[in-house]
């Protein structure tokens, strides 16, 4: 097949310099799509980030409605295999009792996605149920870390991550309910943004009620084409619950400015969970940088009972999970999940959370309530939270103290070991802050390790600004400029 452009150009370019050049007439939709197709051809047999292709649309990229005079203008995007559904096509959600499900309607975000020229070319790997840090079960799929595929790429928004991260398409959709855009970004040298609660729908089956903490995004490799994302994505449903955030000025326009002098607080322990010591010296190491482009830098936490949030999140995952998986069995018919076709980890999920009074939802909430206004009195102090990604090092693939095919028998012992490593990204969900992890440091091994940046609720473009501040200070170049091992176009 003769390809549009060579690899090295193709990676050059971020998804709005593609769109542009196809508004230009140099390129067309379908030759994206098929540049697309050919990057997972040559990547995904090492990686396996990818649960399938949609040769109609690569074909015919206006085929399932996609606008192409819209601002992506057909750029190929690949689909996380959980939330959003598209109409027609499958939805296995990493799992063996999902196989077959298909979706009979788009959601109302998949149509923002349509409407905004995004061409849905396929589905990309998520652990069962979004569960748990990798997609990683040798029954269903293991994705690889293209950086080193003897790691994991983290979870939940495995694939997307593993394939924006190989250079096969610049921008690819993810969802967080605890860190699962930011965690995959941060591990494998993407941009990651959770936005505020209040920005991305999730009509018709949830709100931002019933959902809480379940954050719709995307992973990239630029903070202007993250940007030109929320900007075109955002926005809700009719018949929402809740109001949703605006702004004066699209975040595509707010992130040529840099912003104003911030005061940024350092921390690399949150309650019983803290940092390695190598993980703290990266962190310290980008504060410094911040320093060099003119902001107070210091250590400080906000005051809140970690534990106490810790175990309300904890609460909050279980009982949403069980109620999950409670539907799933009724739709069939089932009265327990088949040892055969649900994870271990889920089950017991099931057994501890499906007996969850509305008491016990009270009380999670009132710990909610009281941890959001602690971290909303700390930013009448201080602007941004800044922390490193993860705790500990990212795990080699089939870690399996991480997965859900665990075979811990205490369900709040395998929480607690999640929280040893990804501690610093599930409060945001929780308080609804918009939090961003860009791709600032280098672990031990090598791998990426991301930086978060935590700020209060509404203020992500105010996140979309210090990182395309970052961005221009580095000259573009995250990662220190270098590629993963596995990619479209290797060092």
């Amino acid at each position: 097949m003769t390809l549009a452009m060579s690899w090295d150009e193709w990676t050059q370019h971020d998804g709005t310099a593609l769109a542009e050049r196809v508004r230009n007439g140099e390129l067309t939709p379908r030759e994206l799509a098929s540049q697309a197709a050919s990057a997972v051809a040559k990547v995904d047999p090492a990686l396996s980030g990818v649960v399938e292709l949609f040769e109609d649309v690569i074909a015919d990229p206006a085929k399932d409605g996609a606008n192409l005079s819209g601002p992506f203008a057909g750029l190929p995007f690949l689909m996380k295999d959980l939330g959003p559904t598209m109409k027609g096509r499958l939805q296995e959600m990493g799992s063996l009792l999902m196989r077959g499900n298909r979706a009979s309607a788009d959601t109302f975000l998949t149509g923002k996605f349509r409407q905004a020229g995004l061409n849905l070319i396929g589905r990309t790997t998520t652990p069962e149920f979004g569960v748990c840090s990798s997609a990683d079960n040798p029954a269903v799929y293991v994705t690889c870390n293209p950086w080193n595929t003897d790691y994991t790429t983290c979870g939940s928004s495995a694939g997307s991550a593993a394939m924006v991260a190989a250079g096969v398409v610049p921008i690819a959709h993810a969802t967080d309910g605890g860190g699962s855009i930011r965690i995959p970004a941060g591990v494998n040298g993407n941009i990651g943004l959770k936005v505020s609660r209040g920005v991305f729908s999730l009509a018709p089956h949830m709100s931002d009620l019933t959902g809480l903490v379940s954050i719709q995004g995307c992973q990239s490799r630029s903070v202007r084409d993250t940007a030109a994302f929320v900007d075109h994505a955002r926005g809700p449903a009719p018949g929402e619950f809740m109001p949703f955030w605006t702004t004066a000025q699209p975040y595509s326009e707010m992130i040529k400015r840099d912003p104003g002098k911030l005061r940024i607080a350092l921390s690399h322990t949150w309650g019983d969970y803290t940092a390695t010591p190598e993980i703290a010296a990266e962190l310290e190491k980008a504060g410094r940088f911040l320093e060099g482009l003119g902001h107070h830098v210091d250590y400080a936490l906000p005051e809140i009972d970690y534990r106490e949030a810790f175990a309300a999140q904890t609460t909050c995952y279980i009982s949403n999970f069980a109620v999950v998986i409670g539907n799933m069995l009724a739709a069939r018919g089932l009265e327990r999940p088949p040892a055969q076709l649900i994870e271990p980890i889920n089950i017991r999920i099931w057994e501890h959370g499906r007996d969850f009074s509305f008491a016990d939802r009270a009380r999670m909430q009132g710990v909610f309530n009281t941890t959001s206004r602690g971290f909303g009195a700390f930013f009448e102090q201080w602007d941004v939270i800044l922390t490193p990604i993860t705790a500990l090092p990212t795990p080699k693939v089939g870690t399996r103290e991480y997965l859900t095919i665990s075979d811990n028998p205490d369900v709040l012992d395998w929480f607690g070991n999640l929280w040893r490593n990804f501690a610093f990204t599930p409060l945001a969900n929780l308080c609804g802050m918009p939090a961003i992890s860009m791709p600032m440091a280098t672990q031990d091994h090598g791998l990426p390790l991301g930086i978060q940046a935590i700020a209060k609720q509404a203020n992500d473009g105010l996140l979309l600004q210090l990182a395309a501040q970052i961005e221009r200070a580095l000259d573009g170049k995250w990662n220190d400029g270098k590629r993963p091992g596995v990619h479209v176009a290797p060092n």
